[in-house]
């Protein structure tokens, strides 16, 4: 503690880093102590374990988030102002529209040394923290002086060609296997026996360049496999940056789609909704096995009833429990680095009285490819949880995501033992959302491991519609901003009743939870719905979060207030993290509302810190985060 007030004023902050290295950077983070995070609190002196702990600092919560000074208390008037021109223009469709070749233009009329000077006044400097893990530390630093911790996200992305891009995703989405004339037929035809066909599992050169119609989420082209353990080495970065920084409170995000072949995860997206499809074909219900309560003596039975025999070998394998069956594939082995998916992913089909493949052959290089990504996967959560910070694995497109979300919760099961390590993204634009949620709740309960949820609306949805539409395929969103709305709200509430069930039989928080919305109406639904259950900020199973430099009048109110609140916090060299920021413009276009009540709480603190003679206010922030 002694150590935080002794850097909790802004220009004393500035003096953490020495040689562009901080001071307290070889002390090892001091670990906060949480019934979520089951850290430990430890010290350096003797003379602070001694002393009297002081209750923290904490402001009441103002839920209509209309307070100016609570908002930007954290920022010096300069940043107050850099924050409004800087919305100021985001609101021109001119300038947003052409922000890309305005940036590149810039840079070459004024030459490298002023044009970054220029972004580190502007756009760069309010929406990126720093360029390498060391230069961040101030701004991390004066956050948590606020209230407010980090997900750090090394924000770096290659500027490809359009053209560019479709070459590397198509090469990298079809097998090695597949013969010239059969490429446009991305499966064999008997796993088509079992559920028909799913053309959203072809690559389609149309939409080949993942980026289209994307403005809030960076996207890897797979290039090598040098690139994808490069991307580790990058993401091991952060995981460092965040543990030395954030006294065990931080969290890092990745995406798997930077840590192997795209193909790959494909292939076993369409082997788990076929899996689905065989489970409606034989019992008759919808979704994931597991929520059936289905027991193997039962599912044999119906086998038999179908007319299908020799089915041994496949129910030996069924994972289950005393409720019944959890899974059709022994799942956990994905997550071994020996797995072979060729000999994996069998079903009877009932079309054919036959076991069937549901994944087409791998070439040898291929299933390496696969076991390198699971190895990298691996040793990021083991460095997590050697480093004891947290893991987001974010979500991306429909195509990716059923086997995104089963290595995550597969990652869970292994790593997240005794407090959550590794949390999965939800997309609630999704009509499966809450579907997909309670059934992986399901799962964490009857396997016993803590669960880590992280909740968004969604990043993807032009592309997913336009691509649904063009391929063939029934739309996977949600038809109304409203009804994703709903979806949000539902789906925090069953997270929400499941910690309430827990507390009433004494267990311990095993669930944790990440509302990450922009949105107030859903901010404040979430602290509505703590209250009634009886959930309390204390509890540190409920976090908020928000990107940095958007929407300040939500996070900061709330860590002020002691609810745990975080900002995703982007950083890398100015020059190459343009498309990051070319993003974030275009993101501010979509949200005109919030940029101006942004902007009106903005000038409003102008005006205060004029009336009152604080014009060279130094932000002084006394409080801990939960």
């Amino acid at each position: 503690m002694a150590f935080l007030r002794s850097i909790s004023k802004c220009n004393e902050t500035r003096k953490l880093c020495l040689n562009g290295q901080p001071t307290a950077w070889n002390r090892g983070p001091a670990l906060l102590s949480s019934s979520f995070f089951n850290a430990t609190r430890h010290s350096s002196t003797k003379a602070v374990d001694t002393e009297k702990p002081k209750k923290p600092l904490r402001d009441p919560l103002d839920t209509s988030f209309d307070n100016p000074e609570a908002a930007f208390k954290s920022k010096t008037t300069w940043e107050v102002l850099r924050a409004y021109l800087v919305y100021t223009m985001c609101s021109s469709a001119y300038l947003v529209e052409n922000n890309m070749k305005l940036m590149k233009l810039t840079k070459s009329i004024f030459g490298e040394k002023l044009f970054t000077l220029i972004m580190k006044s502007t756009f760069y400097g309010h929406f990126v923290a720093g360029e390498d893990r060391y230069k961040i530390i101030p701004t991390l630093m004066r956050l948590r002086s606020f209230g407010v911790k980090p997900i750090l996200d090394y924000s770096v992305e290659e500027d490809l060609s359009q053209e560019e891009a479709e070459k590397r995703e198509v090469e990298s989405s079809v097998s090695e296997v597949q013969s010239t004339d059969a490429s446009t037929e991305a499966r064999p035809q008997e796993a088509a026996s079992v559920g028909g066909a799913m053309p959203q599992y072809n690559v389609a050169k149309t939409f080949a360049d993942r980026r289209y119609k994307v403005q809030s989420a960076r996207t890897y082209f797979y290039l090598n496999e040098a690139t994808c353990e490069k991307n580790v080495e990058i993401f091991q970065d952060c995981l460092h940056a965040v543990a030395g920084a954030t006294y065990g409170t931080g969290i890092t995000a990745i995406k798997l789609t930077a840590l192997g072949r795209p193909q790959l995860l494909l292939q076993l997206s369409e082997v788990i909704m076929r899996a689905r499809k065989f489970v409606t074909e034989v019992i008759g219900g919808q979704g994931n096995v597991i929520g059936q309560k289905l027991s193997a003596e039962d599912l044999a039975k119906r086998l038999e009833q179908a007319g299908v025999t020799d089915t041994k070998k496949f129910l030996e394998k069924v994972v289950k429990d005393s409720e019944g069956v959890i899974h059709l594939f022994p799942w956990s082995g994905i997550i071994d680095e020996s797995f072979q998916l060729n000999d994996a992913f069998r079903v009877p089909s009932l079309k054919e009285g036959r076991m069937v493949r549901l994944i087409s052959q791998l070439s040898n290089r291929e299933e390496e490819m696969f076991r390198n990504m699971i190895r990298r996967v691996n040793t990021l959560i083991k460095t997590a949880k050697e480093l004891d910070v947290r893991i987001m694995i974010d979500a991306e497109q429909t195509y990716f995501q059923p086997a995104i979300s089963r290595i995550t919760l597969e990652m869970m099961r292994k790593y997240n033992t005794e407090k959550a390590i590794v949390f999965n993204t939800y997309q609630c634009y999704l009509k499966e959302a809450f579907n997909e949620v309670r059934t992986d709740l399901e799962q964490a309960k009857r396997q016993n491991f803590y669960f880590g949820c992280k909740l968004v609306r969604g990043a993807y949805m032009e592309q997913e519609r336009a691509r649904a539409a063009a391929l063939g395929y029934t739309d996977p969103i949600n038809p109304t901003y409203e009804a994703t709305s709903e979806m949000y709200h539902k789906t925090l509430t069953e997270c929400l009743q499941r910690i309430k069930d827990l507390k009433v039989k004494g267990k311990p928080n095993s669930i944790g939870i990440m509302v990450a919305s922009h949105n107030e109406d859903t901010v404040r639904f979430a602290i509505q719905k703590m209250k009634e259950i009886g959930v309390e900020p204390e509890d540190k199973v409920i976090c908020f979060g928000q990107l940095l430099g958007m929407c300040d009048y939500i996070t900061f109110p709330l860590g002020q207030a002691g609810y745990s609140a975080y900002k995703y916090i982007p950083y890398g060299p100015v020059n190459e993290v343009l498309p990051y920021l070319s993003r974030r413009a275009q993101e501010n276009k979509g949200i005109l509302q919030k940029i101006k009540k942004e902007r009106r709480l903005l000038i409003s603190e102008l005006g205060r810190r004029l009336a009152k003679g604080q014009i060279f206010y130094k932000p002084n922030g006394q409080y801990t985060p939960v």
